[in-house]
């Protein structure tokens, strides 16, 4: 994919001057913690992430060396395993005479548009209905790009029965199931990424719900216990945490082993192993203006603290809709908030750290309705592959000695 650097200048020098100073300060913390040998670790949800191409993107940095680990949800885990983006033909459902109760809102149907390698490899696995391809096909309806698997046919149906089998393989070898997935899994992902560099790649408790049966089989492939110590692990080692477009954040950065916000304060009591977010730089790119403010109410007096402290309602104390995970990120000395929209702020952010690092990226992402953005989904499209279960299996074989 050809890079479009002169249109991420334009995107950086139309950001706000508040936006802009926040995103060189996250860039300077990515890069000190790189030349200084610390660890970048993201943080991010599905939704825009997987669309503005952002999770393409964090898998080229990490293949690039800058980032070092991922904690992400369930959801985006399924999509990764169907190749990120794809192609559905979208049909009336009912039309087709399948069970109303049984379709979404709206009683649409989707069709995924395989390519012949993708075909392939889930004809191997699963036989499909012929009548209902043939049908869908020929039935008039819109084709769009949409997060992958999930309701397109046969493409979700397959994740669905292949997370089963990932999940057993997962717990015959003591492993996570997106570590498992992640060998099979194409390296232009994020968990294909961080299989192929030796990097975490996890989801989260809060982030459990989601994607289907892969969400329930993540969350069975290893006990909930030793989940939140891989994440524990994972953030201690990390100088710099970036969260985005993630909820529930409070209960990721600062779960139940984290001692410098006070959750922690009994697993270590009990001689557990703990961690600390104090010194780390945690960044948080969101679009709620009420981040910000919460965030400038701490600096300006330390108001959010003495709030926890005597034990006040926030959300009375500071006339805003009070989020959960705005409370350790507004106490933590050396958070950044980022207000901004993720699709701008990550290519942005990526380019400026790579060239003051002197590494080369070979991908980059663009805010989806920008011209290059929509050439960059189609490029997804075409270019980031669905997992293969045969390699995985092999790859676990070679891992497994």
């Amino acid at each position: 994919m050809k890079l479009d650097f002169a249109f991420v200048e334009s995107l950086y020098k139309g950001m706000e001057e508040s936006v802009r100073q926040a995103v060189d300060r996250t860039v300077e913390a990515v890069v000190a913690a790189r030349r200084g040998g610390g660890r970048v670790v993201v943080v991010t949800g599905s939704g825009p992430n997987i669309h503005e191409g952002v999770t393409t993107l964090i898998a080229e940095l990490i293949r690039a060396g800058i980032v070092q680990g991922i904690s992400t949800s369930s959801a985006v885990v399924a999509h990764e395993m169907a190749g990120g983006l794809d192609k559905v033909h979208r049909v009336d459902g009912r039309k087709l005479g399948l069970r109303e109760e049984l379709l979404p809102k709206g009683g649409l149907f989707e069709l995924t548009l395989m390519s012949p390698e993708a075909e392939r490899i889930v004809r191997q696995e699963m036989s499909l209905d012929e009548d209902l391809l043939r049908r869908v096909r020929e039935a008039p309806g819109e084709v769009i790009i949409k997060a992958a698997g999930n309701m397109g046919y046969p493409m979700g149906l397959r994740t669905e029965r292949l997370a089963r089998e990932v999940e057993s393989l997962s717990r015959q070898h003591g492993l996570p199931f997106e570590r498992v997935a992640g060998l099979g899994a194409d390296p232009r992902t994020m968990i294909g990424a961080a299989a192929a560099a030796g990097a975490p790649a996890l989801v989260s408790v809060p982030q459990l719900v989601g994607g289907g049966a892969v969400g329930m089989a993540i969350g069975d492939s290893i006990p909930l216990k030793q989940r939140s110590a891989l994440m524990a692990r994972m953030l201690e080692e990390a100088a710099v945490i970036i969260e985005s477009g993630v909820a529930l954040t409070q209960e990721i950065h600062d779960g139940p082993l984290e001692t410098y916000t006070g959750h922690g304060i009994w697993a270590g009591w009990e001689g557990g192993r703990t961690y600390s977010l104090q010194g780390k730089t945690l960044v948080r790119i969101d679009l709620d203006p009420n981040l910000e403010k919460v965030w400038q109410i701490e600096r300006s007096g330390g108001k959010v603290q003495q709030s926890i402290d005597k034990g006040l309602p926030k959300t009375k104390t500071f006339k805003v809709p009070f989020r959960m995970e705005m409370s350790g990120f507004a106490r933590l000395e050396s958070s950044i908030p980022i207000v901004a929209d993720l699709g701008v702020v990550w290519p942005v952010m990526a380019w400026r750290a790579a060239e003051a690092l002197g590494v080369r990226l070979e991908v980059l992402s663009y805010p989806q309705e920008s011209p290059p953005g929509r050439q960059m989904r189609e490029w997804i499209v075409e270019n980031v592959g669905v997992l293969d279960r045969q390699r995985m299996i092999a790859r676990l074989k070679e891992i497994s000695g």
